[in-house]
């Protein structure tokens, strides 16, 4: 089922994620309908924040980076519980986008070069170090569950020249192709 996005300024964009268990119920629905609704907004990622849980999973399909990103080829992932740790090299400045910030590219530093440990959707874990755009999107999809957005890690100047349009997704006058749920609907 696609499920809304949830837009920047909606509370739940803001709370640190709690863990998953093993028992947690409908998990694999929970994992079918991230993709469905991150294939419908035509993302690569998706946070369960996102969708209005407050819980530590995240869905990548990095497949359609693999033609500029070699190392996104094939790159499906369940992600629960993940932890990172940033590892070593220069901090590069790329642009990203968010589904729960229609409208925006801004240019992030990042150190593309991490460790990876997460259980995937039957709770086996793994460990595995990434490194360029295929990390950049773990970092972004992590910083969900952690309560950041992607412009968190831009200059208070060029915030403050996206105020208009931040204060537009706040208050529901954005115009998306997928179905979201704004903090303040707009009248």
């Amino acid at each position: 089922m696609k499920l809304p996005v949830y837009l920047y300024g909606h509370p739940v964009l803001r709370e640190v994620s709690t863990d998953i268990t093993p028992d947690y119920p409908e998990l694999k629905k929970l994992i079918d309908d991230m993709f469905e609704t991150m294939y419908a907004s035509e993302g690569v990622g998706l946070a369960a924040p996102q969708i209005g849980r407050n819980h530590r999973i995240i869905v990548i399909d990095a497949d359609p980076a693999a033609e500029y990103s070699p190392e996104c080829a094939g790159r499906k992932l369940v992600l629960i519980n993940p932890t990172i740790e940033i590892l070593d090299g220069d901090k590069v400045s790329r642009p990203e986008g968010c589904l729960s910030l229609p409208g925006i590219s801004e240019n992030v530093n990042r150190i593309e070069h991490i460790r990876l440990k997460w259980l995937d959707e039957n709770f086996t874990p793994h460990e595995e170090e990434m490194r360029d755009y295929l990390a950049r999107i773990v970092q972004h999809e992590y910083d969900h569950l952690e309560g950041h957005v992607f412009i968190d890690h831009i200059s208070p100047i060029r915030k403050q020249l996206i105020r208009a349009k931040l204060n537009n997704i706040i208050t529901g006058r954005v115009r998306c192709s997928y179905n979201t749920r704004t903090a303040k609907p707009h009248k």
